[in-house]
């Protein structure tokens, strides 16, 4: 990876907010059958995920993730029984939530959630998935191949692009993810893991003029 430190150019920021917009979908949030919160590195997103259903949006909270590419690098414990301790914590009871500790990738977060809930019987019709903000469109165009007729609504925790960074999540690798995430969206298609999503031409000068500049650290081998 290139030493990005003294990259993070005013040039740098304006393409990488371009690519972040193109993540964030905005949907209007409405009431649905469950909350489904995908793993991840950034506890925010238990956070908004348990505050959803603090808010009565959902009588059921899915928290689904095992160790991915990130998080077994630095934890030993699931994502999934992390966040749902950060809802426990925030007032939501072990009886209204569901929790998937092994899957290391969003379609395996969407197989084994899918086993888990029916086991229990349960065939959810309409779905809140929570992710990170820069990662939204990711997940739509991923539960879109596994859901595909069940009403989506995407969300995440609600922060500008200068806001999320912090100690954890630097700036730097909010800019490398989100490049390796794009190039994901146009590429994943083609290899049955999501659906089809146009991305505009400006974007896409954008993801190459970054991964030119060094940003190019979380791109596919």
């Amino acid at each position: 990876m290139h030493n990005t430190k003294t990259l993070l150019t005013e040039e740098v920021l304006q393409l990488a907010e371009l690519i972040w917009d193109y993540h964030r979908l905005n949907h209007t949030l409405e009431k649905a059958d469950c909350i489904f919160v995908l793993g991840s590195h950034d506890p925010r997103v238990a956070e908004r995920g348990a505050q959803l259903w603090l808010d009565g949006y959902a009588p059921l909270l899915i928290f689904s993730g095992g160790l991915g590419n990130f998080t077994k690098e630095i934890w030993t414990e699931p994502e999934a029984d992390q966040f749902a301790r950060i809802a426990r914590e925030m007032g939501v009871p072990d009886e209204a939530m569901l929790v998937e500790n092994k899957s290391t990738n969003t379609g395996e977060n969407l197989q084994f959630t899918h086993r888990l809930l029916a086991e229990r019987g349960l065939t959810p019709t309409s779905y809140i998935v929570v992710q990170k903000p820069n990662m939204e469109r990711r997940a739509y165009a991923t539960c879109r191949m596994y859901l595909p007729h069940q009403k989506l609504i995407v969300t995440s925790p609600q922060l500008s692009f200068q806001d999320y960074p912090n100690e954890d999540i630097t700036m730097e690798r909010v800019i490398h993810i989100m490049v390796g995430d794009l190039q994901r969206i146009r590429e994943y298609p083609a290899l049955g893991f999501q659906i089809h999503q146009e991305i505009p031409e400006q974007v896409w000068k954008a993801w190459e003029r970054l991964v030119e500049l060094g940003f190019d650290g979380h791109l596919m081998k």
